[in-house]
């Protein structure tokens, strides 16, 4: 058994099945963060502030474990932050944003130490999405999966049929940028090894 416990600060589903593909030893405990109390307005700011605060609402109850914490945040061509649909109209509206244009998805990283030293990371990736017709767009809001998503859409599983092209980390925009996961891995003195469980 593993001596260092490694904690996924979130809910996601997605996220927790990137983990597993890496190897990595886990458990899940998903934070109580309101995230509308949150008053920072820049995005990328917003997403860092984020991720730190879910690492931070776990700390007290997983005080000798590594803590990580994720946010994953959607910017139209526009300029709008698009946050989760609030229903299936604010849905269909952000995809009408989408549609025949470039969104941008920031995804924040904050890995929090047993000492409560914080490294973090961001990774920004384009999404390029085909120009929806408006049957398309019924077609996705049935499928339900908007539900809980940034910018009401997904890329994987059916959410890839919307998408035309991506520049950047496909793991980042599906909410878990596993590169960068590495990456504030190697500056903390770990790897994936340092949580595998035997």
């Amino acid at each position: 058994m593993t001596s260092l416990q490694f904690v996924l600060a979130s809910a996601s589903p997605q996220r927790k099945t990137l983990l597993e593909g890496v190897g990595l030893s886990f458990v899940v405990s998903p934070p109580e963060t309101d995230e509308s109390l949150c008053t920072e307005k820049d995005p990328v700011r917003r997403a860092i502030v984020l991720a730190r605060t879910k690492a931070e609402d776990r700390a007290s109850a997983f005080p000798d474990s590594w803590i990580l914490g994720s946010d994953t945040l959607v910017v139209s061509s526009a300029g709008e932050l698009l946050e989760k649909p609030a229903d299936a109209q604010d849905a269909r509206r952000m995809l009408s944003l989408h549609s025949g244009s470039c969104s941008i998805v920031h995804s924040t990283l904050c890995l929090r130490s047993p000492s409560g030293e914080c490294f973090e990371g961001l990774s920004t990736s384009s999404v390029f999405f085909k120009e929806l017709t408006e049957e398309e767009k019924d077609w996705w809001i049935r499928t339900d999966q908007w539900k809980d998503r940034s910018g009401g859409f997904q890329i994987d599983g059916k959410g890839q049929f919307l998408i035309a092209k991506i520049e950047g980390d496909w793991s980042s925009i599906v909410g878990l940028p596993v590169f960068l996961l590495g990456e504030l891995l190697s500056e903390a003195g770990l790897s994936i090894e340092s949580f595998r469980s035997e």
